[in-house]
């Protein structure tokens, strides 16, 4: 039999142990990139986020409670206009009047059906 060059087989083992990193770089990406993963990462960062924000929130409400108060004051204001404004109309007019229906739901009216012989009737 004939020697095998060294430098080939050297070769051969470089080629073995570059295709073994390969192929674990590859199962390691698909780890990383399957859709379990993406949205479990994703979620954990929404979490860290939302519970930053909210001890950000807290902190501003704690240094000034004041402004906050004023600001829940104003969109409980804001919110509940309509009914305000109703409530304070009837105080000022003095009016006993049952309250009106809300202008915000729109009725549906439904479709009038126009009168279809019937197969019996004569059609002139």
């Amino acid at each position: 039999m004939s020697e095998i060059d060294p430098a080939i087989v050297a070769a051969r083992n470089e080629v073995e142990i570059t295709r073994a990193r390969l192929i674990a770089t590859a199962r390691e990406l698909q780890g990383r990139l399957s859709p379990h993963t993406l949205v479990r990462d994703i979620w954990e960062g929404a979490k860290d986020k939302g519970a930053g924000l909210a001890e950000e929130a807290v902190d501003a409400v704690r240094k000034r409670p004041i402004v906050a108060g004023g600001v829940i004051a104003a969109l409980a204001l804001f919110l509940g206009r309509d009914p305000i404004m109703e409530y304070a109309s009837k105080l000022l007019n003095g009016d006993d009047e049952p309250p009106k229906p809300d202008k915000r739901v729109a009725k549906i009216a439904k479709p009038k059906k126009s009168p279809k012989p019937s197969p019996t009737e004569k059609v002139e």
